[in-house]
């Protein structure tokens, strides 16, 4: 199986092309939020603020780095468990976000979500966060700096390493033959 190479921002065309257990390569801008920043966020839709980054074509990495060892762009940077923020994904769908990266399963609120927002789930590997931090090749903080690791950042990525978790029409790797999911609330 060859990697697919999956540019952002997302088109319709390019989410619907992806199917579950697609192994992608995404280059382009990708943000990261996570617990805190999701619920800032939400609050900045609340108050007329809005984002602070376009939702349509963007993805969401559930993640925040480790410090960068000097000469380096960025420390370990591996992925957050994507249950945590469930609760607040399916609002910021229906606005318009086109991807998040994470890792574990989503919740069947989440899926639902994606299904009629065309939207995407990618999984990031757990315990390769120095893998994944070689792709990255800029960040900015652009939000909630006060939040340190959890600040909003502005990454540029090229060949970032991930799998197609749960596509587009809500097929899932976390699946088990029974049916269910192994969400268990998250870790």
């Amino acid at each position: 199986m060859s990697d697919k190479h999956v540019t952002v921002p997302l088109s319709e065309a390019r989410i619907r092309d992806l199917k579950c257990g697609d192994r992608v390569l995404i280059s382009g801008t990708i943000y990261t939020a996570r617990d805190a920043a999701h619920i800032r966020i939400l609050s900045g839709m609340d108050s007329g603020v809005g984002a602070p980054f376009p939702l349509r074509g963007s993805i969401i990495y559930y993640a925040g780095p480790s410090p960068a060892r000097p000469g380096n762009i960025s420390g370990s940077f591996g992925p957050t468990t994507s249950c945590r923020m469930d609760k607040m994904t399916p609002r910021l769908l229906d606005n318009g976000l086109s991807g998040m990266i994470g890792k574990g399963v989503r919740s069947p609120e989440v899926i639902r979500s994606m299904i009629r927002n065309g939207a995407v789930y990618f999984a990031a590997i757990g315990g390769a966060g120095a893998l994944i931090a070689d792709s990255v090749r800029k960040i900015e903080v652009i939000a909630y700096e006060e939040l340190g690791a959890e600040a909003v950042r502005r990454i540029e990525v090229e060949n970032f390493p991930a799998i197609v978790a749960i596509d587009c029409r809500g097929n899932s790797i976390y699946s088990r033959s029974d049916g269910e999911d192994n969400c268990n609330g998250g870790e």
